[in-house]
């Protein structure tokens, strides 16, 4: 189980630096969309949360710095995240 999970993680960890070449100004943004190493806090990422929490979402110092270290993980994993931080 644990091998499992691990080989997952490193399998999603790849695919996002694969995906270095990522338009984060303009791609469409889903809850699987997995975070990649060109992670840029833009206005279509702030639309994408404002759609989930509202049109008063800010991002905060602590979350944008959550987001740059969890290549890998997807954008419901920061929703999750954020929720837990409220």
């Amino acid at each position: 189980m644990c091998l499992t999970r691990c080989l997952y993680n490193v399998d999603k960890i790849f695919l996002a630096s694969c995906m270095n070449k990522f338009d984060w100004h303009s791609e469409p943004l889903k809850d699987n969309t997995i975070i990649t190493a060109s992670y840029k806090n833009t206005q279509n990422v702030r639309r994408f949360f404002q759609s989930h929490f509202g049109a008063n979402f800010k991002m905060n110092r602590e979350f944008m710095a959550w987001v740059k270290v969890n290549v890998g993980k997807t954008l419901g994993d920061a929703i999750k995240e954020f929720e837990n931080k409220i």
